[in-house]
């Protein structure tokens, strides 16, 4: 289990991580948590190129966050990921917003580093 936590203004901002088999469940969440939206990434082998895809609840905005994050992770994983994300703050302002996808941003790439340094998967490039 992999479990990371980050201050973005006045939100906590918690990533979780474990494995399912060879795949990936991560949930991404702060202030009052929720599910917002749920992204699954996928790497194809054959041209090594990983997509994503998202549904999202309505109402929530979490959309690019779990879209994004699913498709940095199985790129550089070579794996399936599956993202939920929810962080909700009430009156957030823009530059929170930013502060957000920033931590959630590097959040992300130290699952990625500790992957790698724990030899779970291959190194994919992005």
């Amino acid at each position: 289990m992999f479990r990371t936590t980050r201050k973005a203004g006045r939100i906590e901002i918690i990533l979780e991580a474990k494995k399912l088999g060879e795949d990936y469940l991560l949930t991404l969440t702060g202030g009052k948590e929720h599910a917002g939206a749920v992204a699954v990434g996928l790497f194809d082998e054959k041209s090594g190129r990983a997509s994503s895809s998202v549904l999202t609840l309505p109402g929530h905005r979490e959309e690019q966050l779990a879209l994004d994050s699913a498709r940095r992770i199985s790129r550089a994983t070579g794996k399936t990921s599956v993202v939920v994300a929810g962080i909700h703050a009430d009156n957030i302002s823009p530059e929170e917003i930013k502060e957000i996808v920033s931590a959630t941003g590097e959040m992300i790439g130290s699952f990625i580093a500790s992957c790698e340094k724990s030899d779970m998967t291959a190194r994919r490039s992005e």
